[in-house]
């Protein structure tokens, strides 16, 4: 499958594509294609590589979610890549639909959170909780949309498992399709109205300040939001 359709920036050092719910960014147990693997061969073909083509995993997003995703396509930019996530230099922006409206049209969220690997969930916890560990977004209420849905944009400064979809749902706002975290429903494609919006962080290579935007899924549910994406 081509990835061409899905590139929103690409130069030689780094390439970011606007990830489709389903895809994974690291491979798992079920063996489906990861999109590392895929954007070697991809860039292998059109480039007509002879070698081995390189393709660094700068941060992830959860299978479920949709948005941009950074890749480096030399060792240098994945290693000063990888030093600007290590030191929270790089800013992350999502957008979440949500049946229910926050307490406040915006804020800050600070809770600690314990992750249980048996069931692959996070939980809000009290503060002294062994192995919990704090993590901090700011939220405001950017629109409601025709059917009901609220769009909460989120700022993260702390990169948690699954922080956003529990952090909300501690609030009362249930990310659209989230079974997990307290959704009535699933979504028809088995993912979840969560979308990494935005990525703004300084070039490995250039040392300018870059910023990287996926435009929303097509699903009807995004349509109301259209406008505000731009």
């Amino acid at each position: 499958m081509s990835l061409v359709d899905q590139i929103l920036y690409e130069d030689n050092h780094l390439l970011a594509l606007n990830k489709r719910c389903g895809q994974i960014v690291q491979g798992d147990k079920t063996g489906d294609p990861a999109l590392p693997d895929m954007i070697k061969a991809f860039l292998k073909e059109r480039d007509g590589k002879p070698g081995n083509v390189f393709c660094g995993v700068i941060h992830r997003l959860d299978r479920p979610v949709s948005g941009v995703v950074l890749f480096a396509k030399t060792g240098k930019a994945l290693s000063r890549m990888n030093e600007a996530v290590k030191s929270r230099e790089m800013q992350k922006t999502y957008w979440a639909l949500c049946k229910e409206a926050p307490p406040q049209t915006s804020g800050r969220l600070e809770d600690w959170l314990l992750r249980n690997e048996k069931n692959n969930r996070t939980y809000v916890v009290k503060e002294g909780t062994a192995n919990a560990k704090m993590a901090v977004l700011d939220y405001r209420l950017v629109g409601v949309s025709g059917g009901g849905y609220h769009l909460i944009e989120v700022d993260l400064h702390t990169g948690r498992h699954h922080q956003i979809r529990a952090q909300l749902a501690h609030i009362g706002c249930h990310i659209k399709g989230d079974l997990k975290y307290g959704a009535e429903r699933s979504n028809p494609d088995g993912g979840i109205s969560l979308h990494a919006r935005s990525l703004t962080f300084l070039h490995p290579v250039r040392k300018e300040e870059t910023t990287i935007v996926a435009p929303p899924p097509e699903e009807p549910v995004w349509a109301d939001f259209r406008e505000v994406a731009g």
